[in-house]
């Protein structure tokens, strides 16, 4: 019966199947109609599902316990609901499995990390709760599935997909061999932890994403890859209905559980395009982020205790030093779209 009700979708809207396992529009500008209508769709169908998925949540008491050594601030925060990934996940893999998936199989391995990944951040959610035993899954051991995730992912996209090659602005493409899969796991899981860094700020790592998969969905569409649009559309409308429940003052967080897929699935849909290596330019409010981390704990190790900032992540310094919480999220948001388009624009040399 699906299969039929997808045909059926493939004729209404005008799509041919085609042998390179995509689906092309018979008129030339539905291609990113379609991309743009499956984003809304995610919009409305994120927007429908958070309140019901909220109050469960708040039902079952599954509160975010907030680290004693964080702003002082946040412990307003105490007891929010978290686990909010799932609103955008379960989002993208029911519109991706009904309008993205037939015909276009390469779309299974960004849903896969999507799902394992928030998998492996709703479980250290769940052991992070107010009320808790414990805090969370240890770092060795979150490092370690996540590495699994990467090297997984990372094979398919090589032996799977073909993928081999680097594209430098200005220079041009070069197929860098086998060198391609460490990389790849390193960009994936680097990412990953970047996105989850950034969380901290109402809207902080749920926009500035937002913006990266507009770019990278830019990207694709630039190189006709219409899957890879797609997903990185319906990724932007599931992140905004998510949004509008993490709106300061937040009424849910989207924890691990959508940090850590949201970094995993951006470096992903980065890497089909080919255009990974402009990742820390769209990225770049993540990569400023993790530096501002490495900075500190190696600044601090080097001189007995000193610090460069006031804390870590970047964000939570100037919160000390006084800007408002919704100034460091617009802020940053600004600086992410303004990265955005650069990273397209070098995308175009």
């Amino acid at each position: 019966m699906f299969p039929g009700m997808v045909v059926f979708l493939i004729d209404l809207l005008g799509l041919e199947q085609v042998s390179n396992n995509a689906l092309l529009p018979r008129d030339g500008n539905s291609n990113l109609a379609i991309s743009l209508g499956l984003s809304g769709l995610a919009f409305m169908l994120a927007l429908a599902i958070g309140r019901p998925y909220i109050d469960f949540l708040r039902s079952k008491k599954v509160g975010k316990q907030i680290r004693i050594e964080g702003p002082e601030g946040h412990q307003v925060k105490a007891g929010t609901p978290t686990m909010g990934g799932i609103i955008f996940t379960v989002t993208v893999v029911v519109l991706t499995v009904a309008f993205n998936l037939y015909g276009r199989l390469s779309m299974l391995l960004p849903l896969g990390v999507l799902i394992g990944c928030s998998v492996l951040g709703g479980i250290d959610d769940k052991l992070n709760l107010v009320g808790g035993a414990k805090r969370g899954i240890t770092a060795r051991f979150k490092m370690a599935w996540l590495v699994l995730f990467a090297t997984v992912t990372a094979l398919l996209l090589h032996f799977g997909l073909g993928l081999t090659n680097i594209y430098v602005p200005f220079i041009g493409q070069f197929n860098i061999g086998l060198l391609y899969l460490p990389i790849a796991v390193l960009t994936i899981v680097g990412t990953a932890n970047a996105v989850n860094l950034t969380d901290g700020l109402d809207t902080l790592a749920g926009g500035t994403a937002a913006v990266a998969f507009v770019a990278y969905g830019i990207i694709a569409y630039l190189q006709g890859q219409v899957a890879v649009v797609t997903f990185c559309f319906m990724m932007v409308g599931a992140l905004f209905g998510f949004l509008w429940y993490n709106a300061h003052p937040a009424q849910v967080f989207m924890g691990d559980t959508g940090s850590l897929s949201l970094g995993a699935a951006l470096a992903t849909a980065a890497f089909m395009t080919g255009q990974w290596l402009l990742l820390p330019v769209v990225g770049f409010v993540f990569m400023m982020v993790t530096l501002s981390v490495m900075l500190q704990v190696s600044y601090f190790k080097l001189t007995g205790g000193k610090r460069i900032f006031r804390m870590t992540p970047i964000q939570h310094h100037f919160e000390l030093i006084g800007w408002s919480e919704t100034q460091i999220t617009l802020r940053f948001w600004l600086i992410g779209m303004m990265s955005g388009l650069f990273g397209v624009a070098l995308a175009l040399v």
